[in-house]
Parts: structure tokens; sequence; C-alpha cells
């Protein structure tokens, strides 16, 4: 991967709209070009982020959902931020749509229709052995076309064959704490439970 200059990462976040931030600064940027600049801050040793820079695992992993057929950000660039620190980032198209959360928080009737549809989406990613820890209303995008994709896939991981139960059921549980923790409790994660079960 190519190191970003000083001056190309200062022109980004000057023009750019920050999306995104935690208390190590920016993490998603809004560019004026119409593509997001991503910035993986890292709490891993340096010398382990620099074997395995996270922005390139984020670019593995939207490939990977792309063969598939599952919508996910196209990469077109990653690099180096701060290569010593192994502090990487990329450039990507993101993809159209509002997140299941948004939907949710606007019109909660809207999420009652798709839930079936929903819980299909989640029962194929698991099916193809897709565990997406950060699977959560969020990170969901609801796309122009009626399909879903994913949002910030990096803890995405590959599995070579389908979830078992115990993941399965580990998957949801992130997904009930981070509905408590959004404080979206309302959201009728019984009921996706329910189509999902049912779903073939």
């Amino acid at each position: 991967m190519r190191i970003v200059t000083a001056q190309e990462l200062e022109s980004w976040l000057a023009s750019g709209s920050v999306l995104e931030k935690d208390g190590r600064g920016p993490k998603v940027v809004a560019l004026e070009n119409g593509m997001f600049l991503k910035i993986f801050h890292t709490r891993r040793h340096p010398i382990l982020a620099r074997l395995q820079p996270a922005a390139r695992t984020f670019d593995k992993n939207a490939q990977y959902l792309q063969r598939l057929g599952i919508a996910a950000p196209h990469v077109v660039d990653a690099f180096w931020i701060n290569r010593a620190r192994g502090l990487s980032g990329c450039l990507y198209r993101p993809l159209p749509g509002q997140s299941i959360e948004q939907l949710f928080i606007s019109d909660p009737r809207q999420v009652m229709q798709i839930l079936d549809s929903l819980a299909y989406f989640i029962r194929r990613l698991h099916q193809q052995g897709i565990y997406f820890r950060s699977l959560h209303l969020g990170n969901i995008l609801r796309l122009p076309t009626g399909d879903f994709g994913l949002i910030d896939i990096l803890d995405l991981r590959i599995k070579r064959r389908p979830l078992n139960k115990w993941l399965i059921k580990r998957n949801f549980q992130h997904m009930r704490h981070y509905l408590k923790r959004k404080r979206l409790e309302s959201f009728p994660l019984d009921d996706l439970l329910r189509c999902y079960e049912r779903a073939d």
C-alpha cells in the first residue's frame, strides 16, 4: 500500500464533512467528489497492525461480499496514513440507501413491513458462513432496489461452513445489546427472530 502524503490527507479533512469521529479523531469523512474517507484507528500493536493493515482487511471483506452478490462499499484506494503507528485508511464509494436504524426511527411501521426480507438476508449471511460481530441496525442498509447491503465491515469473519447455533445466538445477542445501548428497545427483535427461524 502507498503512503498518503500529509498534504493529501490535510486536503481531504479540510474540504470534507466529518460523519463519524471519536476521541482519536475523524473516522469517516464525506469528500466533495462523493467518496468517503475511512480512517482506521487501531489499538493493536503497531507491528501487528503493519502485518495486517485494517484498510486491506476492509477491502478484502468488501470484495468477498461482492463476489457473493451482497452489496458492500467499493474500495477505490487503500493506503497508509502513518505506517510506523499502523494507521491505515481507504477511499470508497458509499452504498446508497438508509440504515435500518434510520428507517426505524423515522417510520417504525415501514420496518415492520420488511422484517421477513430482513430476516432472510441475515439468514443468508449465516448460511454463507459470514459472522459479522457488528451486525446491527446501523450497519445494514436498505438499498433503493429494496435489497440490503452491509457497511462498516472490518470485523466480519468468514467461516468455511454455515454458522452454528452458538454463533447465531451470539450474533443476535450483540444486536440486542446494541439496541439497548442505543435506547431502541422498541425495535421488534423478537419478531425478527421468529421470522428468521421460519426463513427458508
